[in-house]
């Protein structure tokens, strides 16, 4: 069983027991986190938002950390334009609890 769950902007796929580097949360370490569920397939049966059966993931927050830097270089040839600079994108990560059907 998993479940499609829209965390941040972006749609992230969950099982029960998996580890997720999602945008930054501001929580506590240890604290839990819901989630309602966008879609989810078990097995042959699929379940989506709408279709008046509520189903939320639950998560507990390892920790906060940053992603890998990323270089940006601007360019503009023959003109003697360069411009450099980085980013390390704040993230946090959770472990899923388990997907909960109402």
């Amino acid at each position: 069983m998993y479940a499609i769950v829209k965390v941040g902007g972006k749609q992230h796929k969950v099982s029960a027991g998996d580890k997720l580097k999602v945008e930054k949360l501001g929580k506590e370490p240890g604290a839990t986190v819901e989630w309602p569920a966008l879609l989810v397939v078990d097995g042959d049966q699929v379940i989506a938002q709408g279709d008046g059966k509520e189903v939320t993931v639950t998560a507990k927050v390892l920790g906060d950390g940053q992603l890998k830097k990323v270089l940006v270089f601007h360019k503009k040839r023959r003109k003697q334009y360069k411009k450099i600079y980085g980013l390390r994108q704040p993230l946090t990560q959770v472990e899923s609890l388990g997907i909960s059907k109402a």
